[in-house]
Order: structure tokens, then C-alpha cells, then sequence
């Protein structure tokens, strides 16, 4: 049996869609998983994206497709992706998140896997509170939500400035984007994906 995995994201400069990428990766390498990796739609103008210097960033990961609600009932395991914005998703994300209320309805998310990762500009910059706002979409639309355990050592290390919590993967983007993610949170990132797949394996197979 193969277990389809959806990594849906949001980016503005890229980083989150370097964060899906890699928890892709770390999902692809549990046996019989298909991956996909998909954008939620912007809500923002070309103006107002040109403004905020997005524009040439964006084109980068343009070829993503766009998510679409209907498409989540075909998931074994969800795993959702927002910048923090004052300690919490984007509108973008959260949009997105609004738009499945006939899904609710019908509990046609229920017993699925759903994951959680972030970004921030800084070190404290509201990474945790993001990612357990995500989590409640999750409680609601019945999903069993699966984290980033410490058996992903990576988050422990002193040695470095690095992302990284038990209830997600996470980077640290600077004030102005001009920091990428760090190898170091990109093994989070990769053991969030494995993880998550492997716990859907395991609930499929049920």
C-alpha cells in the first residue's frame, strides 16, 4: 500500500519552500510513500509583492502548483508550512485553512496525519505559538497530529543558532530573509518528514 503525503506551504522569499523541500525529502525515504509538495494560493497584488521584494524570489518556486482543499481528502498525511507573522500563520495560510469548513462538515479529514513546520525572522520570534495555532486546525478537523520528537538530536545542540521544537521543524530567516536555513535544521526538517511518513505507513496499514 502506498501513502499518499501532501506538504502544502507558504512562502514570500523562499525559505519555507526550502523547509518543504526538504521535509519531502526525508519523507521520500520511507518505502511506498508518494510525496507532493504544493504552494497555497497568494493573496497578495503583484504590487504590492513587487513593493515588498518578493517578485524574483517568487519565481524561483513558481512552478509549484497550487493546493487545492479537495485535494486534501486524498492524503494519508497532511504536513502545512506558514511563515510566523506576530506569532501566528499568514493570512495565506490561514485562507487556506478557512476554505475546508465543507470538509469539516463532512469529517473527511478525520484519522489522517497532520505535521506542522515554521519560520521566523529571529530567534524568539513567536516559532512555538505558530506552530500550535497550525495544530488546531488540526484538533478540529480530527486529524492525529504528529511532531518533531527529540529523537531528532538536532535540537539540542548549543553550538549553533539553529530552529527546531518538539512540535515542528522551524528556521530562522533574519530580518531581512538574508539567512537561508541551516544544514543543521535541515535534518530536522528531513527527520520530520521521515517520521511522519512512517507513523502514516503504520496507521494505513491498520
Amino acid at each position: 500500500m502506498t501513502v499518499n503525503i501532501q506538504v502544502i506551504f507558504y512562502s514570500l522569499y523562499g525559505h519555507m519552500w526550502t523547509m518543504a523541500e526538504t521535509i519531502a525529502e526525508g519523507a521520500r525515504s520511507v518505502a511506498d510513500t508518494t510525496v507532493s509538495v504544493m504552494q497555497v494560493p497568494e493573496t497578495l497584488s503583484p504590487e504590492i509583492l513587487g513593493k515588498m521584494g518578493a517578485t524574483e524570489a517568487k519565481k524561483a518556486f513558481a512552478h509549484i502548483p497550487t493546493a487545492t482543499t479537495d485535494a486534501l481528502t486524498t492524503a494519508d498525511a497532511i504536513i502545512i508550512g506558514s511563515p510566523t507573522r506576530f506569532g501566528s500563520a499568514c493570512a495565506q495560510m490561514q485562507a487556506f485553512l478557512d476554505a475546508t469548513g465543507g470538509l469539516w462538515a463532512k469529517g473527511a479529514l478525520i484519522g489522517k496525519v497532520g505535521s506542522m513546520f515554521t519560520s521566523t525572522a529571529t530567534q524568539h520570534g513567536g516559532q512555538e505559538s505558530t506552530l500550535l495555532s497550525l495544530s488546531t486546525f488540526f484538533y478540529h478537523q480530527g486529524l492525529v497530529i504528529v511532531g518533531c520528537p527529540y529523537a531528532a538530536q538536532e535540537q539540542t545542540i548549543l553550538s549553533e543558532i539553529t530552529g527546531g521544537s518538539p512540535y515542528g521543524a522551524t528556521t530562522i530567516t533574519g530580518g531581512k530573509g538574508e539567512r537561508l536555513p541551516s544544514e543543521n535544521e535541515k535534518k530536522i526538517a528531513r527527520f520530520q518528514g521521515a517520521h511522519v511518513a512512517k507513523i502514516a505507513t503504520k496507521l494505513a496499514a491498520k
